[in-house]
């Protein structure tokens, strides 16, 4: 008998089995796919010797993920990149906005709202650990009341109102409006803010770096560390239902409301029943990689050396995009999320190839083909775009839920992180980690605090039975 069985190794079930295995208990994690990552794996999706990112590429949170700094996983072959700026946002002139390291160098792509940004941010820069402590965990007293008392006065707004409330002009705005859509929820939501806010401040406090040869091997450090406490895994094991795990002390489930109902069969009382039944999951992505021939000619300059890349361009563009994908149809000139790995970890592509990875937010489930929509995006700010692109691998939000079944409908964050669903996911219970069934714990991206490459909801619901 184990002392736990983690099904399940994503982030977050890699990280309750790591949490359970440091406090001296055998722990096993089984996974269904033949490699071990969830939303941290990468393969040659397009031609031969092209690394691709299949979910997660760029890792602000998983840099920032007060459990992730806290292991040696250096020693177990994990290498962060820095990008030399973190993100750039063009507009349609040829100019771009883009967010640095610093500060002062990001207000100086931001004209007259400049000095407006660095007050608005260098507060909560200087309180990144106060408040990433309080963000990345659940609902419960802050340790440091009035770092998030500042932060939460802010946060509570939506990002458009925050970013017209703030900036005056439209370089700012959309820099800020680009951050928040990460939320995957229309910018005119109460809480949206928090997003850009986070992003903002991760960007600043610990950049958007990405690991070299790829997020797999992210998961590879973390699945060695597991096994140097002594922890198992076995892959290849798909789990229908709780009666086919081997015997254990205490289960943790890294998996959403869906599977657990699925899998639980008729275990579970009819109340928490019907709660689980009224999750609600959010819009879907629609992906492209492709295999390029050169750089991405972007007509701006900071897009040349940024990591990531939001095209809009304006904010209201962006609101129009984001209600587009909550209430359907997808936008005809969508918000995508650009990045573009190779030009700063070469390990990913034959000798002066590049490879390119976009998505965009779709209503959920979505059978909407967006690749057209996208490469005229990028033909929009890189004029001959088309031209450069070997090869490209496409993924709807069939696919993604194929590929993961956490992500219903092609929702990549496990569920709405809504105020509504935020701190309560997947429903409202003092321990939002445990079940009705006895030792049997969900450590999913449908607890708190939700989606991301940090490992939050794994350690603390790990931290939570020890």
């Amino acid at each position: 008998m184990y002392d736990a069985v983690i099904v399940g190794s994503g982030p977050n079930g890699l990280a309750a089995a790591i949490t359970l295995a440091q406090a001296g208990q055998s722990v096993v994690v089984i996974e269904g796919a033949e490699t071990v990552g969830g939303g941290m794996r990468s393969a040659e999706l397009t031609l031969p010797g092209f690394t691709h990112d299949i979910c997660s590429a760029i890792h602000p949170l998983g840099m920032g993920s007060p459990f992730f700094h806290s292991l040696p996983l250096a020693d177990y072959g994990l290498e962060w990149i820095q990008p030399d700026i973190p993100l750039a946002h063009p507009f349609d002139d040829g100019s771009a906005a883009a967010l640095h390291r610093s500060l002062d160098a990001t207000a100086a792509t931001l004209g007259a709202d400049g000095a407006a940004y660095v007050r608005l941010m260098a507060p909560f820069v200087r309180d990144y650990d106060k408040i990433v402590h309080a963000f990345l965990g659940p609902l419960r007293l802050p340790r440091y009341p009035l770092a998030m008392a500042r932060f939460g006065l802010k946060a509570l707004f939506s990002a458009e109102k925050l970013a017209r409330r703030y900036f005056k002009h439209d370089r700012a705005q959309a820099l800020f409006a680009g951050l928040a859509a990460h939320s995957i929820m229309p910018l005119d939501k109460a809480a949206t803010a928090a997003f850009g806010l986070m992003l903002g401040i991760l960007g600043h406090a610990v950049g958007w770096p990405l690991p070299r040869g790829g997020s797999q091997n992210l998961a590879n450090a973390l699945a060695a560390y597991l096994h140097s406490l002594g922890g198992e895994i076995v892959t290849g094991q798909w789990i229908a239902d709780l009666g086919d795990l081997p015997p254990a002390r205490a289960t943790f489930l890294d998996i959403t409301p869906r599977q657990f109902l699925h899998m639980a069969g008729n275990r579970l009382p009819g109340g928490y029943e019907r709660r689980l039944q009224r999750y609600r999951y959010g819009p879907g992505v629609f992906k492209v990689d492709w295999a390029l021939s050169e750089p991405i000619p972007w007509r701006a300059v900071a897009p040349r050396r940024a990591g990531t890349v939001h095209l809009g361009p304006l904010l209201g563009d962006m609101v129009n995009s984001e209600r587009a994908m909550w209430h359907g149809p997808p936008s005809a000139t969508p918000y995508i999320i650009v990045v573009q790995q190779t030009l700063f970890d070469a390990t990913r592509a034959p000798a002066g190839k590049h490879t390119g990875w976009a998505y965009c937010h779709v209503p959920n489930g979505s059978t909407e083909d967006m690749t057209q929509a996208i490469e005229q995006q990028m033909e929009r700010f890189a004029p001959g775009f088309g031209d450069i692109v070997l090869a490209r691998h496409t993924m709807t939000t069939q696919a993604y839920e194929r590929y993961n079944p956490n992500y219903v409908g092609g929702d990549i964050n496990g569920g709405i992180q809504d105020l509504r669903q935020l701190f309560t996911r997947p429903v409202a219970r003092i321990n939002p980690y445990s079940t009705p069934l006895e030792h049997v714990y969900l450590c999913s991206s449908a607890t708190p605090p939700g989606g991301g490459v940090h490992g939050m909801c794994g350690y603390f619901a790990a931290r939570s039975l020890l």
